[in-house]
């Protein structure tokens, strides 16, 4: 009889742990992710989620770079040990993944967690 019990509690905390990762999407749970650098630019929210595809044109200060796709420009911050082992130049196709950070008076940027090289 114990084990049963004790089978029964088991199957009823997964069950509720698993309740627990659900996650609401209906009205005013957010917008989509935006997909590109306009979408960023016109409707982004800060510390919202994004993948994007595109270029490093520049490096604009340290850890401060110009990521470029084919909708605008916008300043990303990727640290040093977020690149991967290999050379990024202004010709080498990346994806970058990280979050929307908009600062009071100052124009969005990306804060990159990964930064990975399309091959």
């Amino acid at each position: 009889m114990k084990t049963i019990a004790l089978l029964s509690a088991v199957i009823l905390t997964m069950g509720l742990g698993s309740a627990a990762h659900a996650e609401y999407t209906g009205p005013g749970a957010g917008a989509p992710a935006p997909s590109n650098v306009a979408d960023i630019l016109k409707d982004g929210q800060d510390d919202q989620n994004v993948t994007l595809r595109g270029h490093l044109v520049e490096k604009v200060g340290k850890e401060k770079y110009i990521f470029a796709d084919e909708s605008g420009k916008i300043r990303v911050d990727i640290d040093h040990d977020d690149f991967p082992n290999a050379a990024v130049d202004e010709k080498t196709m990346i994806e970058i993944t990280g979050e929307i950070e908009k600062d009071f008076m100052e124009s969005p940027e990306i804060d990159v967690d990964t930064l990975t090289i399309v091959k």
